[in-house]
């Protein structure tokens, strides 16, 4: 009776995991067809696996498909590394030092909240007064602006759990304010920061309205990249959709080799001493 409930457990599980990514499976099928099996009616199931819409996604110059990738890479990166950089000092000031626990968070938190179009004009016009219109910086700067409430909640979260008592011993041999947060906090820390680190990069990766807003052709990221096929000629499926799974596939990957440690990461609290 057992195995039949964890048989009929897994089944349940599979089937909704194969109704979930159907249109990812779709996509994927499509991407390895010919052009000729992707216009095929009926629909062709069972076919010859080809790579030459990947081949073609990647090496035509005309595409310029592997810069849309750079880009991405570089204001993922960049959007991660200033969401950690402002979002750590802020947090312990927060958490530690009661400034702005009950002003400031709940303002960023809430402005997070808000859907993103209607900050895209105010966006498009500061950006275009500023000089920073097509670049990998602009989206960077957005990217960090998205990330860092989910930064804030983290991390003050998990900061406010930490014993005051670590932190009064290492005052008490005359450690200072950073000498504190950056020997003690830090790497207590590390399991969220970790967290806020992975998600920051796939919700910068992922991130579209503002590409297609904010640039025209120099920092183009690969999610707006990935439209490029579809054209006033018609639509190149079997390249739209290579280009398609090629940009799901870094944050598909981080977030399956990440997925276990993810989740204790997001799920640290207090220091048990």
């Amino acid at each position: 009776m057992t195995r039949l409930v964890a048989g009929l457990r897994w089944a349940v599980f599979l089937l909704a995991v194969l109704v979930l990514n159907i249109p990812v499976i779709v996509t994927l099928l499509t991407s390895l067809k010919t052009t000729l099996d992707i216009n095929a009616y009926p629909p062709v199931w069972l076919f010859a696996p080809t790579l030459e819409h990947y081949a073609e996604v990647l090496t035509d110059p005309a595409l310029d498909f592997p810069r849309y990738l750079m880009n991405s890479t570089a204001i993922a990166l960049g959007g991660t590394v200033l969401a950690l950089g402002l979002g750590v000092p802020a947090a312990y000031a927060m958490a530690k030092l009661g400034k702005g626990t009950t002003t400031i968070l709940p303002v960023v938190t809430n402005l997070r909240a808000l859907p993103l179009v209607i900050f895209a004009i105010p966006f498009y016009l500061l950006y275009q007064a500023l000089g920073l219109l097509d670049t990998r910086l602009g989206l960077a700067l957005i990217s960090c602006i998205i990330n860092l409430p989910l930064a804030l909640i983290l991390l003050v979260g998990f900061l406010q759990d930490l014993p005051q008592e670590i932190e009064e011993a290492a005052r008490v041999d005359g450690a200072s304010t950073f000498a504190v947060l950056r020997h003690i906090v830090l790497p207590l820390a590390r399991p969220v920061l970790v967290a806020v680190a992975i998600l920051s990069f796939i919700y910068s990766w992922n991130e579209f309205l503002f590409g297609l807003i904010l640039t025209t052709r120099s920092a183009v990221p690969v999610t707006v990249g990935a439209t490029f096929f579809i054209t006033s000629w018609g639509v190149k499926w079997g390249a739209t959709a290579a280009a398609m799974m090629l940009s799901v596939l870094p944050p598909l990957l981080l977030g399956l080799v990440s997925y276990r440690y993810l989740g204790r990461a997001m799920l640290a609290g207090a220091v048990k001493g």
